[in-house]
């Protein structure tokens, strides 16, 4: 957030006569829901999503009555951005501290989130040779939201072979000739993959907009093709995970001085990061704004409050292993020539 973000020169605004086609447009992406094909995250977890959040912990580590106390998933995701009826989405609703998935003891929490990660370096595994889908995650968050936490911490035990971090920076001159989404579309996955986002094309309607780079008129274009451009990859077989990690301004601010406190921590530091602070407000509204018009059924959005850095693993982990159970993987078949070899 604290970097010089800035890409391609946007489009000029919409004449005072297009008014009419842009209203048509935005009516045939809403008529096009009916079209989606099943791999969308909505799809994959519909099972799971009539059922407490709970259930897919394992009964050793939360007691019955927590099972029955822990909230719906969907209490913390978007999805509804373009549907008629969407009532209005308010990042500040969401208080950071809170801890949903929590059982109320931190080593049984950090217990969890080990054995989560265990089991999605083997749902990995399997991913990796099931070969029918592909998986982007999407990690954004202010500065010190624990992004690169959140990928040590959850997608740790992976297998580097088919799991690459993307840690994305301000567009070099390469990037800015071209549309700002020419340089994330490079990087999505292929079959069997698995792409962790470290920011994203998120940045280009967060950074431009607090600035006043871009308009409103071209704001609304940017959230436009950015649905459209996560639809076209989840028609064509990318699973998106996206995940706003959610801290207080209290709560960075105790992370920033602990990494000026100390020097080994000096490098995680840009100048940078105390002048977005000041712009807390500003980004907060940003965020609300940007999540409410891209959380979509194909590419909805968590909210993980992360102020407790044990849970946030713990809800990032938990939506993983549920999206990954969802898709029925399976190993491919075996080939009979092959048992009938005796290796000497």
């Amino acid at each position: 957030m604290g970097m010089a973000w800035s890409s391609s020169p946007p489009r000029a605004a919409a004449a005072p006569g297009e008014e009419a086609q842009k209203s048509s447009r935005n009516l045939g992406r809403l008529k096009r829901r009916d079209t989606l094909p099943q791999l969308t995250y909505t799809s994959i977890c519909e099972q799971a999503e009539a059922t407490p959040l709970g259930a897919v912990f394992a009964t050793s580590h939360l007691q019955e009555d927590r099972l029955a106390r822990t909230p719906s998933i969907s209490a913390f995701q978007h999805r509804s951005a373009l549907t008629t009826k969407a009532l209005r989405f308010d990042l500040s609703r969401f208080d950071p501290a809170e801890k949903p998935l929590s059982s109320g003891d931190k080593d049984e929490d950090k217990a969890r989130v080990n054995e989560l990660a265990e089991d999605l370096n083997r749902f990995q595994d399997l991913f990796y040779a099931d070969r029918r889908f592909r998986l982007l995650v999407v990690l954004q968050g202010t500065d010190t939201s624990g992004k690169d936490g959140t990928i040590r911490g959850v997608f740790g035990k992976m297998s580097a072979l088919g799991v690459q971090v993307v840690g994305w920076k301000a567009p070099n001159d390469e990037a800015r000739a071209r549309d700002y989404l020419w340089r994330i579309h490079q990087r999505v996955p292929v079959s069997g993959e698995i792409v962790i986002f470290n920011r994203s094309h998120y940045e280009d309607v967060l950074v431009p907009v607090v600035n006043a780079v871009l308009t409103k008129t071209q704001t609304q274009q940017r959230y436009a093709h950015i649905n459209d451009f996560e639809r076209m990859l989840t028609e064509t077989g990318t699973v998106i995970l996206k995940f706003m990690l959610h801290i207080s301004k209290d709560e960075q601010r105790v992370r920033l001085q602990e990494r000026l406190n100390d020097p080994d921590k000096h490098w995680k530091f840009e100048g940078g990061d105390l002048d977005a602070r000041k712009k807390w407000d500003d980004y907060q509204r940003a965020y609300s704004n940007a999540i409410a018009a891209t959380g979509t059924p194909w590419a909805p959005w968590t909210i993980v409050p992360a102020n407790s850095k044990t849970h946030r693993n713990l809800m990032v982990a938990t939506v993983m292993k549920r999206a990954l159970e969802g898709l029925k993987l399976k190993y491919p078949p075996g080939d009979p020539a092959l048992n009938q070899i005796v290796v000497k």
